[in-house]
């Protein structure tokens, strides 16, 4: 396939996540008082409903409060969501076959340094984006890095393990090759420029996880990286 054609069809399949986002909000998904798990339930059902999407190529991911802290690979205890709660939503579609992979979080209260740090993610997010635009050599490793800088002179913590990864085709995860290299960590010294096992163009995924420096909430926002 094209690479050009490969890349429409990534972004067509975020527009149609991003849409479902939009529907979340609309149906009043997101709200105190409600379970962690029943939101992920009634996302599950109104992206069938609405979308057609039988298909999850990760777990729906719905924390709040304290569970924000807690990266994708957690399983923290399930808890009610909160009147001044961040809540983040972490959604991996699939959509014609294609990945999707966006993450959102909202601000429920309005406690001033909560509603700041869910305004940084975006900012934040496309300041990591320049850099990897202004890098043609950067690594994964060197990405991270910068991430993590970026984050620390804003005021926050950078919270995730990793800042991204590789998607594509369903299932993207088969794609041979070591791992590490797929994602944008400190354990990949490879040009992210670099084509993969299968000589195709990566596309990655950029994750931004700020939590406070006390540790007690975070935020979360991806969505793909998309070279300018």
């Amino acid at each position: 396939m094209h690479p050009d054609t490969r890349l429409a069809a990534l972004l067509a399949a975020e527009a149609k996540a991003m849409a479902l986002f939009d529907a979340i909000e609309a149906a009043g998904l997101i709200a105190p008082g409600r379970s962690e798990r029943a939101v992920e339930k009634e996302i599950y059902a109104l992206a069938e409903r609405s979308f057609g999407v039988t298909k999850h190529w990760h777990k729906r991911i719905v924390r709040s409060g304290p569970n924000t802290l807690c990266t994708a690979s957690d399983n923290p205890p399930v808890r009610e969501i909160a009147e001044d709660d961040l809540v983040f939503i972490d959604l991996g579609p699939v959509f014609d076959e294609w990945e999707a992979d966006v993450g959102r979080t909202y601000a429920l209260g309005t406690a001033p340094e909560k509603r700041r740090l869910g305004a940084d993610l975006e900012r934040i997010f496309e300041t990591v984006k320049q850099h990897f635009d202004a890098t043609p050599d950067v690594t994964g490793a060197d990405l991270y890095g910068y991430a993590q800088r970026i984050a620390e002179a804003n005021g926050w913590l950078f919270g995730g393990d990793i800042a991204g990864h590789l998607v594509g085709e369903f299932p993207h995860a088969r794609i041979p090759g070591d791992k590490d290299l797929y994602r944008i960590s400190p354990k990949n010294p490879s040009r992210m420029r670099d084509p993969d096992e299968l000589g195709q163009e990566k596309h990655w995924i950029l994750e931004i996880h700020l939590v406070d420096r006390d540790r007690t909430y975070g935020g979360f926002y991806e969505r793909l990286l998309v070279p300018a």
